[in-house]
């Protein structure tokens, strides 16, 4: 692996208190709880969706607001070639840009004034600003800003194909928004966002497949009533790891947006696959691991790591532990994870791989990422845009 990390003089910080592992250390001397990534794995997956990608003539743009990583966002690219990044905050939006992410999209709205001469300034940091609208009146918001910032804001309209939260459902809507961006000063109409966010877990391949499709239907009919006005799409961007392959055989979107595949979480693992087997035995490999130790073992039945709440997101459930079926995590607390143990297999100072439930808000509440490769720590990577939620 190339050395894209950013450049922090580790030799100044202390392990145990500022960071969790030094390169050249052993995997069993890292200190717990902390997130390691599998670096053959992460590279594995990142070329694999590369090339899918490729082979489909489409770009990917991949969501950094799962890894909020500079350093992610460049193996990204480097090995799977992502044309930029997505990420759904203005701060998010800043990290990336100041570490030399040259295309950004913040798949989200943009509303406050505040926000908006932010975004508006990202350009003289040197990157593609984009970001979604559903308002009519945020055109007129983001018009301004630009202007006051002598920049240009490229505007995705957003269409609401089933998420229910954000963007618009109708095709006049679309096209409405669409010719108010194209005629706005300092904005320009870029295409559309369309990521029907929830059904991207759902288990059924069928249940995702019908469901994406009433996606595509709605983004087709906007794309071709767009150019019954004259407006060209440069991006008709979605899909996400639970529905990729949908709107890649779907000849009107060509942009993915996938994020998980690169880590794979509990949650995501669980979803089948056109063939009925889970996506993380096959599809995607697991990559992003909480390292945890045995702190106590003075119940026979049961052994308490050091990962709890703190260490992880568990709204999509509790993690597992990773290669071993002896063992299970059955409960956490702030500070102390559970792990049923009915046979006595662990033992004090033991160290357990666990995959999180939801990587996302998981990778938010750790600073560092230790790459291992072969037992030995290759490398250390900051959590760059951690906290960025505004």
């Amino acid at each position: 692996m190339n050395d894209m990390s950013e450049k922090f003089d580790l030799d100044t910080y202390e392990v145990g208190y500022d960071i969790p592992a030094k390169p050249g250390m052993r995997e069993e001397d890292i200190q717990t709880p902390c997130l390691i990534l599998d670096l053959d794995a992460l590279e594995r997956n990142v070329r694999k969706m590369g090339d899918y990608a490729k082979a489909k003539g489409m770009r990917h743009r991949s969501h950094g607001k799962m890894h909020k990583s500079v350093d992610v966002q460049k193996l990204q690219q480097e090995l799977g070639g992502a044309v930029g990044v997505c990420c759904q905050k203005v701060s998010e939006a800043e990290v990336f840009a100041r570490g030399g992410i040259k295309d950004v999209l913040v798949s989200n709205q943009v509303t406050d004034p505040a926000k908006i001469k932010r975004l508006a300034n990202l350009p003289k940091l040197g990157a593609r600003a984009i970001v979604c609208v559903d308002d009519l009146g945020n055109v007129a918001d983001l018009s301004k800003g630009a202007m006051q910032a002598g920049t240009t804001i490229e505007c995705l309209v957003e269409i609401d194909c089933g998420a229910g939260r954000c963007g618009v459902t109708t095709t006049d809507k679309v096209v409405e928004l669409a010719k108010a961006i194209d005629a706005a000063e300092g904005l320009k109409f870029a295409g559309i966002q369309a990521y029907q966010g929830a059904m991207q877990h759902l288990d059924s391949y069928e249940e995702r497949k019908e469901k994406t499709q009433i996606a595509i239907d709605m983004v087709r009919e906007a794309v071709d009533a767009l150019k019954a006005e004259g407006l060209e799409c440069d991006i008709v961007g979605g899909g996400g790891t639970g529905s990729y392959y949908f709107e890649s055989n779907s000849n009107v979107y060509n942009e993915l947006q996938c994020g998980s595949y690169a880590f794979m979480d509990a949650d995501y693992g669980r979803i089948h696959d056109k063939d009925g087997n889970r996506i993380d035995e096959g599809e995607w490999e697991n990559a992003l691991f909480i390292l945890t130790t045995v702190m106590s073992h003075a119940k026979p039945e049961k052994a308490i790591v050091d990962a709890g709440l703190k260490a992880q997101s568990v709204d999509s459930g509790l993690p597992f532990v990773y290669g071993r079926d002896d063992v299970e995590y059955v409960k956490c607390s702030d500070e102390h994870g559970v792990v049923a143990d009915p046979d006595g297999v662990l033992k004090v100072n033991d160290k357990l791989r666990l995959v999180p439930g939801h990587c996302d808000p998981t990778c938010n509440v750790h600073d560092w990422y230790v790459g291992v490769r072969n037992g030995v720590v290759e490398t250390v990577w900051p959590v760059s845009a951690r906290g960025k939620a505004y």
